[in-house]
């Protein structure tokens, strides 16, 4: 069997969806399956000619939309080649180019699925600040991305909280089928000690005690304010942790802002270490007492289940889609996305005994084994896959 996977593009620093369809893809490889990646990024991207997979790159896409004149020919003339084709992501060209595409195979053309990733939640249709993007989103809706969610063979999501925010934002939705498939997450290596070292020499001066790691993007939506915030208020308390903030936005308006935020707490209660990859990320993850992310939208959100994987509880926003998972497992804390939700996640760590605390760790691995894992997950997309294609034996 061989799926087809379209995506605006695979580059490894966008993380979100290019790093779901890797992952994606290599559990179903697990499974004897054969994926293929039709994606807007340059032919010569490093990233492309390194793939362990065949990535068609035809782009780059012009425009915010990312057109391209390749991609639907190249479409037209491959879909029949496979026995499925999963969309990844909403409002790009893409959509538009596969659903064309799609209607033109007639009635020998293979199941389609529509996988969102979050681009549904009424968050982004709300926003303060995104008004000129929520209009565009209603017009887009109803030339484009309404009757490809509503004709697509199926909708994936990756957690029941996607499947029922989805349905607020936009009329009519009416898909043929919801179906929540999950998104696993890769094991993560074994500590050695040399993971700490490339910590350590990515951030020098790191944390000798264990601290509490925020690892994404430094943006507004991923609440970073409110969390620095809070520690220049003292939410931590006399002997809380101090923080680690990790990830890329440092050098933009809103990381600089933060950055001036933290200036206003004690010294050594934050740390800012930019992105962090491979040996550096895992030392950071494995170093850290617990993850903490106050997030005003997340899907999924990878890194919250990695740390899950490293045996971490997560504090974490009530925006997080996959909160009420951990907050049955008991495998973190959850609060609301504001100013005292955020102190009121600090303060509550802050007042767990150690016991408390590795019980809560120990607790946090076994939610990423029974929830998160890739084989769990690519067994439920298989199983979606297979009532409209039929799986070899």
């Amino acid at each position: 069997m061989t799926i087809l996977h379209i995506t605006p593009d695979m580059d490894p620093r966008a993380g979100g969806v290019c790093q779901a369809v890797r992952t994606m893809i290599a559990g179903l490889a697990s499974y004897g399956m054969q994926s293929e990646v039709a994606s807007l990024d340059q032919p010569t991207a490093p990233y492309v000619v390194a793939a362990p997979f065949p990535v068609h790159a035809l782009g780059p896409g012009r425009a915010p939309w990312g057109y391209s004149s390749q991609l639907g020919p190249w479409l037209e003339a491959n879909f029949r080649r496979f026995d499925a084709v999963i969309v990844h992501g909403l409002w790009q060209y893409t959509t538009y180019a596969a659903r064309r595409a799609w209607r033109r195979c007639g009635p020998t053309r293979p199941p389609l699925f529509v996988m969102p990733h979050g681009m549904l939640d009424p968050y982004f249709q709300r926003a303060a600040g995104r008004r000129l993007k929520a209009a565009r989103n209603w017009v887009f809706w109803k030339l484009v991305e309404g009757q490809v969610v509503n004709e697509a063979t199926g909708v994936l999501f990756t957690c029941e909280e996607e499947r029922r925010l989805a349905r607020e934002p936009f009329r009519p939705y009416r898909p043929q089928r919801e179906l929540v498939v999950g998104l696993g997450v890769e094991e993560p290596p074994t500590f050695v000690p040399a993971m700490r070292t490339a910590f350590e020499d990515a951030l020098p001066g790191a944390p000798e005690q264990p601290y509490l790691l925020f690892l994404s993007r430094i943006h507004e939506k991923k609440g970073t304010d409110l969390l620095v915030a809070a520690y220049a208020e003292g939410a931590a308390g006399p002997t809380g942790a101090p923080l680690v903030v990790a990830g890329p936005g440092l050098d933009t308006p809103y990381g600089r802002a933060v950055q001036a935020q933290a200036a206003g707490a004690p010294a050594g209660a934050v740390s800012f270490a930019g992105m962090l990859t491979g040996a550096s990320k895992w030392g950071a993850f494995y170093g850290a007492e617990a993850f903490v992310l106050p997030s005003h939208q997340e899907n999924f959100g990878i890194a919250v289940v990695e740390a899950l994987a490293c045996g971490k509880p997560v504090l974490i926003s009530k925006q997080i889609n996959i909160w009420r998972e951990i907050d049955a497992a008991g495998a973190g804390l959850v609060a609301d996305d504001t100013a005292a939700g955020t102190r009121d996640l600090l303060a509550r760590w802050a007042r767990l005994t150690a016991a408390e605390k590795q019980a809560m760790g120990r607790r946090a691995r076994a939610a990423f084994e029974e929830y998160f894992a890739v084989g769990p997950a690519t067994a439920r997309l298989l199983g979606a896959l297979e009532a409209e294609v039929p799986i070899p034996t």
